[in-house]
């Protein structure tokens, strides 16, 4: 039997471990990826371990989250992130060159690496044949400082694709045609490999399109090959030499298996409020849209602003709507001024913003209220726009401009011939842009820039033997970090100073947690499936610890989240029996005796509704590893114990 190219990007890079269901694999990581949101904190943490270098081939901090400087606090964190960067010897892309992920691909990234980033879709990179994977920032500051990434062995997903696109349809709409099939719990525990002939026809940028919402899906990565789609890429972006093929054997047999005529592919949109409540257009078309947003992480590409730009040739934008352009990164824009774009754009009613992420983490671009938004980002969580009545809809940029021009959601077909791009043979670029690591003998006089906004980084006590908690919350299922931790200009400015961060949490679902949980010293969270989908921003796991949370009680949970609680020394309990789920109410006060024993050996621990003498099983689904991290009240608790000991 032969091999998915997944199982040979881990097995290259094993540390430790056997490539079995279930079982923990541990792999060094090549390179890292920080940004803005969640950079902070992982440079406090790096520090915290008293290195003088990171120990990674690359590592890179980019500046793309909370670019817009309202008052001091982002502007002096971005000061502090460039600062670390010089100190601790890693690249630095300023505000404005870009979001991390186009911009990785295009500076840093390449075939057969392994990539963790503090951002979700970092997935993103394995449109060029990388293992590339979102997790919380501790893991990053740990790998940075060279330790390897621990993972439960996945699942791999093979996805074979065959014929071509039709025209007007794109690669938006084949990563929405596998979340209508898959749901947001689809790939939770799986990576997502496409193989097959429809692979060829598409470039790395429309493949870096459905590895990126691969996040979406869940899971832990997606991987294309690395061929000569890959090379073309590379090659444009004047790297040619980072460029090597890799793919799957021919007889390579994956646990599940899908396939995608990409002819038969319609043009597709999810609708309000999650990215798996997928149409097709024809479907919901004549909905009356205010705004349109093309750009972010996910269509971010030449290809995909120029197809908006021709489109928009001889056109202009229905009265009444606020048409923005967020170009992926500097590069792009540059490319696309060249040839005529912005141009065209600006004549057309456009509105062309810096390069970065801005609506899509609700940092402005706000909707108006109850007013539909047709927008080509990721992820449309209700309120994660930064208007808390929205209805955005997630499209490919050709069905967007469509809405623009007429109005309201239309087929993108009707607009006519489609227009044919043709890429730049060599991208002009500015390399000089980012900030490049000093030698190592230059960096002991770099002094690390320090705002007011940072805060300490609080210290975490280890898990008592016994426990009790009042049921703070009961919530249903796939509740995102975005109801947990809300991101938005008004919320992540505190990123780097945990106890005001910590006021906001679960806001969005109960004005009155933040009181209620001051008022008995934290408790209990209960959940049903998924729980903690969406963003990797560990602050979702420190905020709720910092308030005293201890306990979290889900059906599932999603794998970042179910981390960064683990690495913050919260305790994820899974209910033995999923009925159970109906039988614990709100202010219900659960308590548990023996959890450090049953922590250090069992598979199962019993908890008690007090004044109902009613007892519950919970599964501990941990690693020997996860349990002493949980047992010492926190990863950085137990990585500092280690290296005392040593």
């Amino acid at each position: 039997m032969g091999l998915p190219l997944a199982r040979k990007l881990f097995e290259s890079h094993l540390v430790s471990g056997k490539w079995e269901t279930g079982a923990e694999l541990a792999i060094k990581i090549d390179q890292t990826l920080t940004q803005d949101a969640t950079g902070t904190l992982v440079f406090l943490e790096f520090e915290s371990l008293g290195l003088e270098s990171v120990r990674t081939e690359l590592s890179a901090v980019y500046v793309d989250h909370n670019i817009l400087q309202t008052d001091y606090r982002n502007a002096d964190d971005h000061r502090f992130l460039m600062t670390a960067a010089m100190k601790y010897g890693a690249y630095y892309s300023p505000p404005g060159n870009g979001v991390s992920h186009p911009v990785h691909m295009e500076r840093f990234g390449g075939p057969g690496k392994t990539l963790l980033g503090a951002d979700s879709h970092t997935c993103t990179a394995g449109s060029l044949g990388m293992l590339a994977i979102g997790t919380g920032g501790l893991d990053v500051a740990l790998a940075m400082a060279g330790e390897p990434f621990f993972i439960t062995t996945p699942k791999i997903m093979g996805v074979r694709l065959t014929k071509k696109l039709s025209p007007w349809v794109s690669a938006k709409d084949i990563i929405l045609e596998m979340l209508r099939r898959h749901t947001v719990k689809g790939g939770v525990g799986k990576v997502i490999e496409y193989w097959g002939p429809g692979v060829k026809s598409l470039t790395a940028t429309q493949r870096a399109t459905i590895a990126n919402m691969g996040a979406e899906l869940g899971a832990t990565a997606s991987v294309f090959p690395s061929d000569g789609m890959t090379r073309d890429f590379l090659e444009r972006n004047g790297r040619a030499k980072d460029w090597k093929p890799l793919e799957a054997d021919p007889d390579a047999v994956y646990d599940e298996d899908d396939e995608i005529d990409l002819s038969k592919l319609e043009p597709m949109i999810a609708c309000p409020s999650s990215p798996d409540n997928v149409r097709k257009v024809t479907e919901v078309e004549g909905t009356p849209v205010a705004q349109v947003i093309v750009g972010s992480s996910v269509n971010f590409s030449y290809r995909d602003l120029m197809t908006v730009c021709r489109a928009l040739r001889g056109r202009s934008i229905s009265p009444g709507v606020s048409f923005e352009v967020n170009p992926g990164s500097r590069t792009v824009l540059e490319n696309v001024e060249a040839a005529g774009g912005t141009l065209i754009l600006n004549h057309a009613g456009a509105r062309v913003h810096q390069s970065g992420c801005l609506g899509c983490v609700g940092m402005g671009q706000a909707p108006a209220t109850k007013a539909a938004s047709v927008r080509t980002f990721p992820r449309n969580f209700k309120g994660r726009s930064g208007t808390e009545d929205d209805f955005i809809y997630l499209s490919s940029p050709e069905t967007a401009v469509a809405a623009a021009i007429y109005g309201q959601i239309t087929d993108p077909r009707k607009l006519g011939r489609c227009p044919r791009i043709t890429e730049p043979r060599k991208y002009k670029y500015n390399d000089s842009i980012i900030i490049k690591p000093m030698a190592a003998g230059e960096r002991s006089s770099v002094e690390i820039s320090r705002g007011p906004n940072i805060a300490p980084f609080p210290k975490f006590d280890a898990l008592p033997d016994e426990y009790e908690g009042r049921l703070l919350l009961k919530l249903g299922d796939n509740i995102s970090t975005d109801d947990i931790l809300p991101a938005g200009n008004r919320v992540l400015p505190f990123r780097s100073n945990i106890p005001k961060i910590s006021e906001f949490a679960f806001e969005r679902l109960d004005k009155d947690f933040l009181r209620r949980c001051v008022q008995n010293k934290g408790g209990i969270i209960i959940a049903g499936e998924n729980y903690g989908q969406g963003s990797s921003r560990e602050h979702a796991a420190i905020a709720p610890r910092y308030l005293g949370v201890r306990v979290k009680i889900a059906k599932s949970f999603a794998r970042i989240h179910r981390a960064n609680l683990i690495n913050y020394g919260i305790l994820p309990l899974i209910f033995a029996d999923p009925a159970d789920y109906g039988r614990i109410e709100q202010y219900d006060t659960v308590s548990f005796r023996g959890l450090r024993e049953a922590l250090a050996s069992s598979s199962e621990i019993a908890g008690v509704i007090r004044g109902k003498e009613r007892g519950i099983r919970f599964t501990l689904s941990l690693s020997q590893r996860e349990r002493e991290y949980i047992l010492e009240g926190g990863r950085l608790n137990s990585v500092r114990k280690n290296m005392a000991g040593k």
